[in-house]
């Protein structure tokens, strides 16, 4: 049985303000500031006109990707919230609630600051449900079993309140099981032999918590139609050790049009590397270039990357080892993308930006900023030059938001480069910066606990600092692109060498000072929500919803 970090209490006073047939539908009407929460996501259709190019096979390979998904969100939900607590949202009477915490996969709302919204439940606990909410730092520390730091594993209690270690694959048996079962019947349909032979890898890995070979196999895949990116992935809701890792999918269809636009770049990563605006000893490790960069639509998110804010582009694997060996993939996700421009970046500049520059807001240049962001997850430096091992490691759970940082920056900063020479034609630098700060403002919104948002915020603040914008008499913001490109080269040579001397108290220390939102940002930030500009995107998703 698995064991739950929410207290007995907590269970009770979420179940003690359901329904439960108690109340007539007329007392269960919407808490109106909730209600606002749900509605500043915008309800979007994830569709893709790229599905009627699919083979009669590849229709059934999304259908059970989609159903393994489904697999996926339900472990989600336990590593995030618990099953139990999972349970207890159906006898919740408020509509608005449970829609909330159905979106938030759980009590805290993570576009603000993981504050607890939902009766009986306190702060987040750091660790999620990867560990105890009662274990303390010294019992942490006696545990000898080495596994307590493995990525894929949780910590449980026995019955007589003592540690020990549960591998994923003994945690979720029931679970994986269901997987393993449509694994098998994906195997059996995959005509294309790369994605065969990855899904033959990602099922022993879920036999056997080990994800190097099928990372190493999933890079090697080049000319599938279809993706599929599934498993423990990203490690942001370990906020007290930075080790564990959440699981997700996402079902994922080739745009073979704009793949082909973007190919020659994964050529051109080291040199890049070289361009890096920071100290020579930071930008001596040489970046894979078996790697590459192409577009989706992707028709299904599940567990942590629907949490929230929605994922627009992936960078993996996270394995400094692959990436060593051969790099990262880059994934664009076009049709996501497209939504939150649409949605979110056009009111967003339309309110804030000045008249004179509101029209560089542009979707080539969002979408150049935030493929170059994955590019740029893959540049600078993997392990310290101090000793401290790799930079994941030794700055722990500061690491997150700091590599966020680096990527946003590194990525403005090589897409500056790539238009200068003529290798990026669609967009200009000027549009790349305006577009970049005007995005910022989207960003912050993610909070100040979340990785991208913390990043976004000391990104912000360094750039206001230095000059990389202003306000005009009407309190639009004015873009100065000559100051925003010094901002950009003094931005990461301070995020690069963090990242290299993996001083995690220095990051922390950074963060604490930086990555909060000051009075005049906190005001624009009140004008964009009295605007009732959606802070993100929720899914109506699912097979039906994509005509299989």
């Amino acid at each position: 049985m698995k064991k739950l970090f929410i207290t007995v209490m907590a269970i009770t006073v979420l179940a003690a303000v359901g329904c439960k047939g108690k109340k007539s539908s007329a007392d269960c009407t919407p808490d109106p500031e909730i209600q606002q929460k749900v509605d500043e996501y915008a309800e979007f259709e994830l569709k893709s006109d790229l599905i009627q190019n699919l083979s009669a096979n590849e229709k059934e390979l999304v259908k059970i990707f989609i159903e393994i998904g489904q697999v996926m969100d339900d472990i989600y939900w336990d590593e995030y919230f618990g099953y139990a607590n999972r349970e207890a949202l159906d006898t919740l009477c408020d509509p608005a609630m449970r829609a909330f915490a159905r979106i938030q996969y759980g009590a805290w709302d993570r576009l603000d600051s993981e504050r607890p919204f939902l009766p009986g439940f306190g702060e987040r606990p750091l660790g999620a449900n990867f560990y105890p909410t009662d274990m303390t730092a010294e019992e942490f520390e006696a545990l000898a079993d080495p596994l307590k730091n493995d990525q894929y594993s949780v910590i449980r209690r026995d019955e007589n309140g003592k540690l020990y270690v549960l591998p994923y694959h003994e945690a979720y048996k029931e679970e994986l099981a269901k997987v393993d079962a449509l694994l098998e019947k994906a195997i059996a349909l995959a005509d294309n032999a790369g994605l065969k032979r990855y899904l033959e890898a990602r099922r022993e890995a879920f036999k056997t918590d080990d994800y190097f070979e099928s990372d190493m196999v999933w890079m090697d895949m080049k000319d599938s139609k279809l993706d599929f990116v599934v498993g423990p992935i990203e490690n942001y809701d370990d906020a007290l050790h930075g080790l564990k890792c959440s699981h997700e999918a996402f079902v994922l269809v080739k745009d073979e049009e704009w793949s082909n636009s973007l190919s020659k770049f994964a050529a051109m990563l080291p040199e890049m590397q070289k361009l890096l605006p920071c100290d020579p000893k930071y930008k001596k490790e040489v970046p894979g270039t078996d790697c590459d960069i192409n577009v989706y639509d992707v028709v299904y998110y599940a567990g942590d990357c629907n949490a929230g804010s929605k994922t627009i582009a992936i960078n993996l694997p996270n394995d400094e080892r692959v990436q060593l060996a051969k790099g990262s993939r880059r994934l664009q996700l076009k049709n996501a993308m497209q939504a939150k421009f649409d949605n979110i970046m056009v009111p967003i500049a339309n309110l804030m930006v000045c008249p004179e520059q509101v029209d560089s807001v542009t979707f080539n240049a969002f979408f150049g900023n935030t493929c170059y962001h994955e590019v740029a997850h893959g540049l600078g430096i993997k392990n310290t030059v101090t000793g401290r091992g790799p930079c994941r490691q030794a700055l722990g759970a500061q690491y997150s938001a700091w590599e966020e940082a680096k990527a946003d920056v590194c990525g403005l900063f090589l897409t500056e480069q790539l238009i200068e020479r003529g290798e990026i034609t669609n967009t200009t630098v000027a549009q790349n910066y305006i577009t970049f700060i005007a995005g910022i403002l989207r960003s912050v919104r993610f909070g100040a606990t979340e990785a991208h948002g913390v990043a976004n915020i000391m990104c912000y603040n360094y750039f206001y600092e230095h000059g990389a914008f202003s306000r005009n008499a009407d309190g639009k913001y004015v873009i100065d692109v000559d100051k925003a490109r010094e901002a950009a080269r003094g931005w990461a040579a301070i995020i690069i060498a963090m990242e290299g001397e993996g001083d995690m108290a220095a990051a922390k220390a950074y963060s604490d000072r930086n990555g909060k939102v000051g009075a005049d940002l906190q005001r624009d930030l009140d004008m964009i929500r009295d605007a009732n500009i959606p802070r993100d995107i929720v899914y109506k998703q699912g097979a039906s919803v994509l005509g299989l």
